[in-house]
């Protein structure tokens, strides 16, 4: 199985190339900043990602508990800048690893497959603010909760598929 587009199909733009070369070089060239740049990634995932897992299950648990459902939503409403804070650092240190090998990562499907995961991941985070917001602001708790639970199960699945996507795409490139 080809893990890249026929590049007869698809290139990527020279001058693009040429633009980015320097970085390349200097990534390609230092171990530290090789090494740094792909810690940041995996931190901001690692810390994102497990707040989120988290949440996701104490979101499934406390559904169908009432009592616990406002202390719940208090927690979601404090996570949002922490996980947006995540994402922002693995969206800068993950543009830093797509342009440091831009001609591997451009034609690849599994990065744009992964990129397709991150944008459905942050529609369903968006989904999760706003009927956290509703709840909180006394709108239909039982059509909410619903929702709650299904934007949890489908972030669960997100964060692992895109944590899939990235492994098999540093063993294909």
């Amino acid at each position: 199985m080809t893990t890249s587009l026929s590049l007869a199909a698809f290139s990527v733009p020279t001058a693009l190339v040429q633009l980015l070369e320097p970085w390349a070089r200097l990534y390609a060239d230092s171990k530290v900043i090789a090494t740094l740049v792909v810690f940041g990634h995996i931190v901001a995932l690692l810390f994102a990602g497990g707040l989120a897992v988290t949440l996701d299950r104490a979101t499934l648990r406390v559904a169908r508990d009432p009592e616990a459902r406002a202390r719940h939503l208090d927690a979601l409403a404090a996570s949002h800048r922490v996980v947006i804070a995540g994402l922002t650092l693995s969206f800068v240190t993950g543009l830093m690893l797509f342009t440091a090998d831009l001609e591997t990562y451009f034609v690849s499907w599994i990065f744009w497959t992964k990129m397709f995961l991150v944008v459905l991941l942050l529609a369903n985070g968006f989904v999760i603010n706003k009927t956290e917001s509703a709840l909180r602001a006394g709108a239909a708790p039982d059509a909410g909760w619903r929702t709650l639970t299904r934007t949890a199960c489908a972030s669960l699945t997100l964060w692992f598929a895109i944590a899939l996507a990235g492994v098999a795409l540093v063993k294909a490139a």
